[in-house]
């Protein structure tokens, strides 16, 4: 399979080359031990890779770590790490043992789980970078920087780029980001998706959950999908599915610790007294979305009900990876008041707040950006906005707010 260069490489070689024991975390397909093992390749020191899929191996890791450790000795590519959570013991004596930067690679489907492991074991001797599924920009074999509102950077965005219409953007969104089925790997999507939803419940979810009923938690998958980029209502999900809010709120942290659902939390400070306390929902993958609640085909997923949901989770989650790529934490919150009030986004960076409004619509106009004056009472200034759309051109609204096209993302 054709190899797609990835965004966080340069950050993967730089922290490899500082720490003894690289850890990337992300959800299963997105191309954990691929990138891992491209740029081991590039170091020119190829190393052994060992995947705890393999029961006999995960066996031996388990039961005696330090054995483990003679027959698969470092440098190690460790795939699928979060069976064995023992060897994050072991690993830390052979560091404190001396062992160089670039020793230990490790990958893992359970990001906040293993961080988790990490930090009782190896703190401040593991780098953990997350991994998502592809980027619009990875996808177009053109990897972008994180997420800005300079001008400039747009235009020279749009001038390398293919300009994208409504259609292209909602046949990305229904096709997804995995890279297996980016290279064309898988051609039938309801059948990857259909595998990709049991190998995720038998192997992850239940590792974290136990003996999970599986289709009601692949119900619940559909009822949390069916509720991208809205206000997280817990109870009203519980009740789709017919369980207790508690379970549905265990099974939530299970999702977002999976790297399935992440959330935008509100921004609020002590000048915009008036905001809702509830954090908004997305998913990091439209694809899988768009499988969970049973679209038959980009057109008719454009057109329904669901379409500027969808217009708001890709755009939410390709501003999200643009950062996670870098290594950087998203800056990224939404607004809205009691006066229902709302932006969609709001970017705190440099000093600043960036408000931004996503539309599905190829023609922005400046009524779509009139909240964004509610800003303005905030102790924390506010900085160029942008409408964020379907348009093909980069432009402006204002001297404030520019034009982005969702397809240069």
């Amino acid at each position: 399979m054709h190899y797609i260069p990835r965004a966080i490489e340069p950050l993967v070689t730089a922290t490899a080359a500082e720490y003894a024991v690289l850890l990337m975390a992300g959800p299963r397909q997105v191309g954990k031990s691929t990138v891992l093992a491209h740029v081991i390749e590039q170091r020119g020191c190829p190393i052994e890779t060992v995947t705890l899929d393999d029961l006999t191996e995960r066996q031996l890791a388990v039961q005696d770590p330090a054995m483990f450790f003679q027959v698969h000795q470092p440098p190690v590519l460790i795939d699928e790490v979060q069976y064995a959570p023992e060897l994050f013991s072991r690993i830390k004596i052979l560091v404190d043992q001396g062992a160089p930067p670039g020793s230990f690679w490790l990958t893992g489907s359970q990001q906040f789980r293993l961080m988790e492991l990490a930090g009782e074991s190896l703190a401040g001797r593991v780098a953990v970078l997350p991994l998502s599924s592809l980027s619009q920009g990875e996808n177009d074999r053109d990897c972008a920087a994180p997420f800005t509102l300079d001008l400039s950077y747009w235009k020279q965005r749009e001038a390398r780029a293919h300009s994208k219409t409504v259609v292209d953007l909602f046949a990305e969104m229904y096709r997804g980001a995995m890279p297996a089925v980016d290279a064309g790997r898988y051609t039938n999507l309801n059948v990857f998706y259909g595998s990709y939803m049991q190998t995720y419940i038998e192997r992850d979810v239940r590792l974290l959950l136990g003996d999970v009923d599986a289709l009601q938690f692949a119900d619940f998958m559909r009822a949390v999908a069916a509720r991208c980029s809205q206000m997280l209502n817990v109870a009203a999900i519980a009740a789709d599915v017919g369980i207790r809010p508690e379970k549905a709120k265990a099974w939530l942290a299970v999702l977002e610790k999976s790297g399935i659902i992440f959330y935008l939390h509100p921004y609020s400070n002590n000048q915009l007294k008036r905001t809702v306390k509830a954090p908004k929902l997305y998913c990091h993958d439209c694809g899988l979305v768009a499988y969970l609640t049973k679209w038959s085909s980009p057109e008719t997923m454009e057109a329904g009900a669901m379409g500027g949901a969808f217009m708001e989770n890709f755009v939410v989650s390709e501003i999200w990876k643009s950062y996670l790529n870098a290594g950087l934490e998203p800056p990224l919150y939404y607004y809205r008041d009691h006066d229902a009030k709302e932006i969609d986004l709001v970017v705190e960076a440099d000093g600043a707040l960036h408000p931004i409004e996503i539309k599905k619509t190829a023609s922005p106009n400046r009524t779509m950006v009139k909240n964004f004056g509610v800003l303005d009472r905030s102790s924390v200034p506010r900085g160029m906005g942008a409408v964020i759309c379907a348009a093909e051109k980069v432009g402006a609204l204002d001297g404030e707010t520019l034009v982005i096209p969702a397809g240069l993302l």
